[in-house]
């Protein structure tokens, strides 16, 4: 026991040390930026011509194979070609806004992407579409309700929403994917897991072995069903089951919604399929990668590609910090606790 209280006194001693350490970095940091007057709040909005990066790609191939003379009367050609192709449009392109949401399980990018979407609705013209290059392997539903939201404000206004899957798109990102008029796949991406889960640990039994008492009071019947440290009843396991049902109900409703052709008693199963199969099942509509959309779809539109980042504020990275290095101690702990003699 003596130990154990040890390792415990040095589990907290460690965590006061980073505690410390990050709070003086981040006082540092923020002295240093006043000190060298910036005042920018850290937004910035990136748009990439593709068209422009495919061009320059051929170029600099044209460019290593042909002859100095050849690749001249090449560029020649192009500028001859560009000024023909312009002259001869009687109206303007449409275009094509390229989004790119990779996910983790808090859908920590869905930040942007609100403001990604709020952009492009502000601008947005006739004729104008949407692609969103989605990599997401699911997690928190609240987050990810909101990154499929996100994707549903496009739909409501009309502007035509693709999404191209080329590695995975399963659970949280499923209900991103399904939001889009048109879904397209690479052969062996992931796709699916319609379903919820839930789960912990217990040390309810570590915790008595070593004469630990865990104390929880509620007020509400169903405040909390199971726990980390206390003792889990059959009565609080059936209540998190509804609660999984329910929500697993929400889901199954909301990609009824936007693929109404689906067979939910099918799909909706919890299991994953890749590119091929999904599409038979009509969890996609074609099997093609994002690249050879965009090469395609650049012969009759602008491709602007959108980035927005913003720089955490102080408090943000501190917590962040924090929480990071709290999770990593606080397991460290525990596995000790755990080989720790009875």
């Amino acid at each position: 026991m003596m130990d154990l209280l040890l390792d415990y006194a040095l589990f907290l001693a460690k965590t006061l040390t980073v505690l410390v350490a990050t709070v003086l970095a981040v006082v540092f940091a923020m002295r240093a930026r006043h000190a060298g007057g910036g005042s920018d709040d850290g937004e910035r909005l990136e748009i990439l011509d593709l068209n422009e990066r495919y061009r320059s790609l051929a170029r600099a191939l044209k460019e290593t194979c042909l002859t100095k003379k050849d690749f001249r009367a090449y560029v020649k050609a192009e500028h001859k070609r560009e000024k023909a192709r312009a002259k001869a449009q009687t109206e303007e392109r449409k275009r094509l806004f390229v989004i790119d949401f990779s996910g983790d399980i808090r859908a920590t990018e869905v930040a942007a992407l609100r403001v990604l979407v709020t952009t492009i609705l502000l601008d947005a013209k006739a004729g104008d579409a949407v692609l969103v290059r989605v990599e997401n392997a699911g997690g928190t539903v609240h987050e990810h309700g909101l990154a499929a939201s996100q994707l549903a404000r496009l739909r409501a206004r009309g502007v035509h929403l693709t999404v191209a899957v080329d590695k995975i798109a399963a659970s949280g990102g499923y209900l991103m994917a399904c939001v889009a008029d048109r879904i397209v796949a690479a052969p062996f991406a992931v796709l699916g897991s319609i379903g919820v889960l839930a789960e912990l640990p217990n040390f309810h039994r570590l915790l008595e072995r070593h004469g630990v008492d865990f104390e929880l009071q509620t007020a509400g019947q169903y405040k909390r069903t199971l726990t980390l440290f206390g003792e889990n009843t059959d009565a609080a396991r059936q209540k998190l089951q509804e609660q999984l049902e329910e929500t697993h109900n929400l889901f199954k409703g909301f990609v009824h919604e936007y693929r109404p052709a689906l067979d939910l008693e099918l799909v909706a199963t919890g299991e994953y399929w890749h590119g091929n199969r999904a599409v038979e099942l009509g969890l996609v509509d074609a099997i093609q990668t994002s690249d050879d959309l965009l090469l395609t779809e650049s012969e009759h539109r602008d491709l602007l590609q959108l980035k927005y980042t913003a720089k955490k504020k102080p408090i943000e990275r501190l917590l962040a910090s924090l929480q990071g290095a709290l999770a990593g101690r606080l397991a460290a702990w525990a596995g000790r606790l755990a080989q720790s003699p009875r």
